[in-house]
């Protein structure tokens, strides 16, 4: 009773006037009907694992690579995985247009010839109107790009990268293997092809606080990214991060710390980036710390609470909007 409560409150505030650039819009605006992602799991590899930066990987990342395992752990290929969910999307929300997510591990890491294969299969289907690209900025070179380009002419193309924060002593702290000007570096050539840019950042990293991660929203700012995934730290089972956590060197957000710091967060970035995400999906069925990350409908309707009571928005202390405003008002008075 309780969820169902919820759920019909979700949905009154999702029909009042967003605060917020959300992916779902936007995509409607695009296309003109709602699009639904479909998560592929291409049972990649990655440098951060496979010994040519380090064997261990993100302190964070399980052993599916942060997607769904459906090849690595149920043998099934992307064709598979988009015909299954294609007949499960089309029944639930009677999508009938999809967008291929290459989501688990590094999705541009290896020889050109495999990735075409595989960005030419998950694109094969009539129904596929864009492909967005899960990797790392240190993961990309100039012949990537250019074959991410090339599908620009029939489909949407974006590539998501994963940040997690703009501070380098954090990215040592979770074995991230590279630094922000990488991502920095990345984000703009990529742009410069055209190709949509998305970051992914992780609020509740150990060591960071409040301020630190405010700073990584004001550093995404000043890059070429057009889109922000912002996820909860967890912790998922198995990962060297459970092990930190047992050893009490960290503490997870409580769930109104979380609310709080999306909330600040949204107001740095413009408003012309697209939030693709709120918070995080924890993996189905497995234990998770905290316990309240597996409830994402209240999460997401307390942000939307508290934008609604701090009566704020997205961009609302963005420097760059700041000064236009300010401009605006003394045109104006002039």
């Amino acid at each position: 009773m309780r969820r169902s409560i919820e759920f019909i409150a979700l949905l009154c505030y999702w029909i009042k006037m967003k605060r917020y650039r959300d992916y779902a819009g936007y995509l409607r605006e695009i296309f003109g009907e709602r699009v639904q992602k479909i998560s592929i799991d291409a049972a990649m590899s990655c440098p951060n694992r496979d010994g040519t930066i380090s064997s261990t990987g993100c302190i964070f990342c399980d052993h599916r690579g942060s997607g769904t395992g459906l090849m690595l752990d149920k043998g099934m290929s992307p064709s598979e995985q988009i015909i299954h969910a294609k007949a499960h999307l089309a029944r639930r929300y009677r999508a009938r247009k999809f967008i291929a997510y290459l989501q688990s591990f590094t999705n541009t890491y290896g020889p050109l010839e495999k990735l075409k294969r595989l960005y030419d299969e998950v694109l094969s289907f009539p129904e596929m109107v864009g492909l967005s690209v899960g990797t790392r900025p240190d993961c990309v070179d100039g012949q990537v790009l250019d074959l991410l380009a090339s599908y620009k002419k029939n489909h949407m193309v974006w590539v998501e990268y994963g940040l997690q924060s703009a501070h380098d002593v954090t990215l040592t702290r979770i074995n991230r293997g590279h630094d922000a000007a990488c991502f920095a570096k990345s984000a703009e050539a990529t742009a410069q092809k055209g190709i949509s840019v998305c970051a992914h950042v992780i609020l509740g990293l150990p060591g960071e606080t409040p301020d630190m991660m405010l700073e990584t929203a004001q550093f995404l700012s000043r890059c070429a990214v057009d889109g922000v995934k912002i996820h909860l730290l967890y912790v998922t089972r198995g990962t060297a991060l459970e092990k930190m956590y047992r050893n009490g060197e960290f503490r997870c957000l409580e769930q109104q710390e979380y609310v709080d710091l999306v909330v600040r967060f949204l107001e740095i970035l413009p408003e012309r980036m697209v939030i693709q995400r709120l918070t995080g999906d924890p993996p189905q069925g497995e234990p998770v710390i905290p316990a309240w990350a597996g409830d994402k409908n209240t999460t997401l309707l307390l942000i939307r609470r508290e934008l609604e009571a701090r009566n704020t928005r997205q961009g609302k202390k963005n420097i760059n909007q700041m000064n236009s405003s300010i401009k605006r008002s003394r045109l104006s008075i002039s």
